[in-house]
């Protein structure tokens, strides 16, 4: 390519290029296919879910078979399922059951219900996701995070303490809507509304979520009847100290045995965890610990009479199926929106922790996780459940750990554990009587290590600071104000780094860089050489818009005005190429913006062109006539073809 300086050229459209070939390519880029009319983009990824109407050549039969194994995953495995799987699955589940049985007693608790609640939610849900769910892995039932969300969320509504069963009718209500949303973004493929919680915020909520929750057991821990029902850091510290201190000054005694069985089993849990994790052939150890501290302590305080000194208990659990609890959901009163709200917010916490932790673990075995039909699965387990007395489940990271260390093959382990739960329910309630709330708490805290990542958010910071402002809004949120904060923080800043890279897209400077056809950024390729007079420009942003246009169309004037006033000695700026390469869509306060800016060049002599704009762009372009005002011979297939073309313009200049 020639670089000869004292080159010029004309703004006149009387330039033929001598190039068939070039002529050739134009037209590719200007005959590009009509786009897609708007209803196939609104309705197709409707027509894509739904498998029954998807396929044309199959027989209705066909179709059927496709769209119940699409629906039920199980069909698919369970025809290759052999008795070697089952002995794998039948000890995973019974692992998994050791950990869950006391873990969703404890959850019930953290959500402020009654225990049998956290045991029925690991029943039915489990039973639907192992028919309906994808992954092999994931153990599905009541989770600390979500179990704090309500807690927290829930009492705005209705106060657990003035009216217990109102508030657990909510609490049902809540999960109704919870498995509606969650369905719904399956059905119509919303998965990307789960997105806006990004990672960086999730390894944030988390943390601030794990300390929320571990603050919330001193209740348990210390045996505090008084306890406030907010939960940022200030108001439970504040409500420990009163407490403890009301109990001092007023005469009541304070029974330390609640603190010192809960410490020493949270020793003994701690210490299992670690020995599980050095040593992966007692991945059980960690397993069955929980429930080991559930029989030894629920021993010791019925041989000793413990609860007859001040030593808190859980007392009765009521065993048997899970009721119906269809009577109970509310649909009508004040509280329907406030309801739905929670429903959506706990829908969005529940499918981003169970899809994260699903998805780790699928790529560990190496298969791929349908996201929409994880959350179609997750969708109709929670409506399910709410019919049936169970509060909001999702995948657990931890107990989905211990059921892969327990080598579990397929979904079946999710199936033994809701049995083993259900035969605890029918059989084994009333043994949990004297079983001290103390013990529950150390349970808890023994899982919140593994929801605070600290190298998680070290290499966040290393990598994105933005990402990392984002990570400690909803950390501090989460931790200072509320829950529901600093889900709203997180996803503030989220949306703010997105407007930021739409308002302030990236506007390059195109030089060649030696001894190749690439043209790239000078800034990053400073041997890159530019041509005099010609100014390559490259607009990094996925679409032309009225939320950064007018930026886009200053910065490129301010470029000309800069380039000639460096080039007084060579000449004035004759031509700007733009590569729209990376453009994936404009609106019609870019086209205007084109069209002006067009305008301004011209009146200063500088022609405009064009190389490889998107096939949705040109058809736009065109449809504005905007192609028509800068010459169908402006528009290239690459910048090298562009810069060829101006070269070649010998006219004189004017």
């Amino acid at each position: 390519m020639s670089s000869t300086p004292t080159m010029r050229f004309s703004g006149q459209e009387n330039f033929h290029p001598e190039d068939t070939g070039q002529i050739e390519r134009s037209l590719w880029v200007l005959e590009p296919p009509n786009p897609p009319p708007l209803w196939n983009k609104l309705f197709s990824p409707l027509k894509k879910s739904m498998f029954f109407f998807s396929s044309k050549k199959k027989t209705y039969l066909g179709r059927a078979v496709s769209f119940l194994e699409s629906l039920f995953p199980i069909l698919c495995w369970f025809k290759n399922y052999k008795a070697s799987k089952f002995k794998n699955d039948l000890l995973a589940g019974l692992t998994l059951a050791s950990l869950s049985i006391p873990q969703s007693i404890g959850y019930a608790n953290l959500a402020k219900l009654d225990p049998q609640y956290g045991l029925y939610t690991s029943v039915v849900p489990p039973l639907i996701y192992a028919v309906m769910g994808s992954s092999r892995e994931i153990a599905i039932g009541p989770v600390a995070v979500v179990s704090l969300l309500l807690s927290s969320l829930v009492p705005k509504v209705v106060d657990p303490a003035v009216d217990p069963d109102a508030y657990r009718n909510v609490v049902f209500t809540v999960t109704l809507f919870a498995g509606i949303f969650q369905a719904a973004f399956g059905i119509f493929r919303l998965g990307f509304l789960v997105d806006f919680l990004s990672h960086a915020a999730l390894v944030g909520f988390m943390a601030g979520a794990a300390i929320i929750i571990g603050l919330q057991q001193l209740k348990g821990l210390l045996g505090v009847t008084h306890f406030t029902n907010k939960t940022d850091v200030i108001s439970v510290l504040v409500s420990v100290y009163k407490s403890l201190h009301q109990q001092i000054t007023s005469g009541e005694k304070w029974y330390p045995l609640n603190f010192v069985i809960g410490c020493s089993f949270l020793i003994f849990l701690l210490i299992a965890r670690f020995v599980g994790r050095r040593n992966k052939k007692l991945f059980w150890l960690p397993a069955i610990a929980p429930l080991l501290s559930v029989l030894l302590s629920t021993s010791i305080v019925y041989l000793s009479k413990a609860d007859k000194s001040g030593v808190n208990i859980i007392k009765h659990v009521k065993g048997g199926l899970n009721p119906s609890s269809v009577h109970k959901l509310q649909f009508h009163g004040p509280h329907v929106g406030q309801t739905a709200k929670i429903g959506l917010i706990s829908a969005v916490i529940a499918l981003t922790e169970a899809i994260a932790v699903g998805r780790s673990f699928a790529s560990i075995k190496g298969y791929h996780l349908d996201g929409n039909k994880e959350m179609l699965a997750m969708g109709c387990m929670n409506i399910a459940g709410s019919l049936s007395s169970c509060y909001v489940a999702t995948g657990s990271f931890s107990r989905t750990a211990v059921n892969f260390s327990a080598g579990c093959q397929t979904s079946v382990s999710n199936i033994v554990m809701a049995v083993t739960v259900f035969l605890c329910l029918e059989l084994f309630t009333r043994l949990l009587y004297y079983t001290p709330m103390a013990i529950l708490a150390s349970i808890i805290l023994s899982a919140l290590p593994g929801l605070i990542d600290i190298n998680e958010a070290y290499y966040i910071w290393k990598v994105d600071k933005f990402d990392f402002l984002a990570c400690i809004g909803a950390f501090f949120g989460v931790l200072f104000v509320s829950v529901e904060t600093g889900l709203l923080v997180a996803v503030s800043i989220s949306f703010a780094k997105i407007l930021i890279q739409s308002i302030r897209p990236g506007i390059e400077v195109l030089g060649q860089v030696p001894r190749t056809e690439a043209f790239c950024d000078v800034s990053q390729y400073p041997m890159a050489t530019s041509t005099p007079g010609i100014l390559v420009i490259r607009i990094s942003s996925g679409s032309l818009c009225f939320a950064n246009a007018n930026f886009v169309r200053e910065r490129i004037l301010k470029w000309v005005i800069m380039e000639e006033e460096n080039e007084l000695a060579k000449g004035k700026v004759y031509a700007v190429i733009l590569d729209m390469g990376n453009l994936m869509n404009v609106d019609t306060s870019g086209i205007l913006v084109l069209e002006e800016l067009h305008k301004r060049l011209l009146s200063r002599g500088v022609r405009l062109a064009m190389v490889n704009p998107r096939w949705v762009v040109i058809w736009k372009l065109k449809v504005a006539q905007f192609v028509d005002k800068i010459g169908k011979k402006w528009v290239f297939l690459t910048v090298g073809e562009a810069v060829d073309a101006c070269l070649s313009s010998k006219l004189p200049e004017p």
